[in-house]
């Protein structure tokens, strides 16, 4: 059983906000595509996670298709919602934007679509609704 949700612009989360660096454009000074698809995936992961505190993994990417270039300097913010819930799996829209470097423009990059599905540490499907199975841990120092 899945449940679909409505969602509306201003319901969207900010997932991440990144400033991109010359370390991931290519020599003409645009971000490579790739860099992108891994701030969508690790967006993605944390709008999955506020529905359990679990083992989180991309079973399905929906079409990406960039609308516009981003740019060494420019800020990209991923914006997250969720579009449905299943027992296991949870489905995230992704919108990218890019506030230009020079005049703070903003600009639609791309948007994408995320199925993310909850996992045991076998790397089975397990309920989201279900207990943690992550702990929520902070490394100390060791103990002598």
């Amino acid at each position: 059983m899945t449940t679909e949700l409505r969602k509306t612009t201003d319901q969207f989360h900010m997932a991440l906000r990144v400033v991109m660096m010359p370390r991931d454009a290519n020599q003409y000074g645009t971000i490579f595509g790739g860099v992108i698809l891994s701030y969508i995936d690790q967006a993605g992961f944390i709008e999955a996670r506020r529905h359990g505190t679990h083992r989180w993994v991309t079973v399905s990417v929906d079409r990406v298709e960039f609308r516009a270039p981003v740019q060494i300097g420019d800020v990209v913010s991923f914006l997250t919602i969720t579009e449905r819930t299943g027992t296991s799996s949870v489905k995230v829209r992704i919108r990218v934007e890019a506030e230009r470097d020079l005049t703070g423009e903003k600009v639609h990059v791309t948007e994408a679509s995320l199925t993310m599905v909850s996992v045991d540490a076998s790397c089975k499907p397990i309920p989201f609704s279900s207990p943690p199975t992550v702990a929520a841990s902070i490394p100390g120092p060791p103990t002598p």
